[in-house]
């Protein structure tokens, strides 16, 4: 790799870098605070991004990313189906506790704008992670220790509760504490998903 593609993948992450740490202050985030952050130009956001709305799909794809990683080291190692689904509840709640700033982010922009315009962008870092984690899982309903659902309600009964439950802590919901989330949730997901419940 060149120095010169080193320095412009530097920039592209110093830009990144920025749009985060900007987005978690009260005026948000916006193109003067992310250029004024990063010491980069508003041309080098062009460059890079395309737009401003360029700069937050590659960061909403970057934040999905490490959730997905997260989730993916968690479960890929295990070989029970239940360990595995209790694996994943923990990993999200883990992430969005250590690392406040991405889950805040992820979040926020679940109903940007900026999202259709962008799906390519976004679909590119989700989909090779979505597979993996769906190769995971598939094993287990062929042997029906999973409940043979949609995929959509997999999906729901998995990461719903547990994305509503990081939803709220981030939001400051004094009622909600991700420790006990974290010992209260994951046998009751995967009673929901276990193909012997009922």
């Amino acid at each position: 790799m060149s120095p010169r593609h080193n320095g412009t993948d530097a920039v592209r992450a110093r830009l990144l870098d920025a749009a985060l740490t900007v987005h978690m202050r009260p005026d948000g985030l916006t193109m003067t605070a992310v250029i004024k952050e990063s010491g980069a130009s508003s041309g080098s956001l062009y460059h890079h991004f395309g737009s401003f709305d360029g700069l937050a799909a590659a960061l909403y794809a970057r934040c999905m990313a490490r959730l997905l990683d997260a989730l993916i080291d968690a479960v890929e190692p295990l070989r029970d189906a239940r360990a595995g689904i209790e694996a994943i509840v923990r990993a999200y709640l883990r992430f969005t506790r250590d690392h406040r700033a991405e889950a805040r982010f992820i979040h926020a922009s679940a109903y940007a704008t900026f999202l259709p315009a962008h799906a390519a962008t976004i679909a590119a870092a989700k989909q090779p992670r979505i597979a993996r984690l769906v190769g995971w899982l598939q094993p287990h309903l062929d042997r029906g220790e999973v409940a043979d659902l949609p995929a959509p309600l997999i999906e729901m009964l998995l990461i719903g509760p547990v994305a509503e439950t990081a939803r709220r802590w981030l939001a400051g919901d004094p009622t909600i504490d991700l420790a006990i989330a974290e010992t209260l949730l994951p046998p009751r997901i995967w009673r929901s998903l276990s193909a012997r419940a009922g």
